[in-house]
């Protein structure tokens, strides 16, 4: 007999262990981890302990139909006294398992509390929902920034426009003072505080 690694036998082989170098998709095919993180649905209470009776239903909906015949279930746990009526349907067996879940899922908030059901699938929606908002305000805020962005590289733009419009001035003062005279009326039509804003409104050119 041939031990691993010598002779013409095949090598032994122990179990195939996963490392470090496992990929996580094969770990979580492996070893798949809980989609829904809530406790299993309450069942109903023993049936010795319901007190049950067949009542006519009321209410606005379907009124005539269910009062022609005791559709309507009402149920109460005897230990507690809680006291559960189902008339969500025409039928009455559609009826009592209705007032059976209700009933173990109050029996589940009085017993557990916040560890209830009820209560974890309330956290789990106000949790979602809050991080909807917080996606939301994270969008609009970057919308609000780039609106910002685009309005501060338009003020640039202006900017830098009007400075190439007065470094032209600068460069040919005599065709610019030309065109000036074109479209500047006569002195006698310009009162002297026109005459001041004119004057200050001429660009100012660095000195050489």
């Amino acid at each position: 007999m041939s031990r691993s690694g010598s002779g013409s036998g095949s090598p032994l082989r122990g179990p195939i262990l996963p490392t470090h170098q496992t990929s996580n998709a094969l770990l979580h095919h492996i070893y798949p981890l809980p989609k829904n993180p809530l406790p299993s649905r309450p069942k109903p209470p023993p049936e010795d302990e319901i007190e049950e009776v067949f009542v006519k239903g009321s209410g606005p909906g379907g009124q005539k139909l269910q009062n022609k015949t005791n559709s309507a279930v009402q149920i109460k746990h005897l230990p507690t006294g809680i006291v559960v009526k189902s008339q969500a349907t025409r039928s009455r067996s559609e009826n009592r398992a209705i007032a059976r879940k209700v009933l173990a899922q109050r029996l589940d908030e009085l017993y557990n509390g916040g560890e209830s059901r009820t209560a974890i699938v309330g956290d789990l929606k106000r949790k979602k929902r809050a991080s909807s908002d917080k996606k939301s305000r994270r969008k609009y805020r970057k919308l609000e920034e780039e609106r910002q962005g685009d309005s501060i590289s338009a003020s640039l733009e202006e900017v830098g426009s009007d400075f190439v419009a007065r470094d032209m001035a600068c460069r040919n003062p005599t065709e610019t003072e030309g065109q000036e005279n074109l479209t500047r009326p006569s002195d006698e039509a310009l009162k002297p505080t026109s005459v001041a804003l004119g004057e200050a409104a001429k660009p100012t050119c660095p000195r050489e």
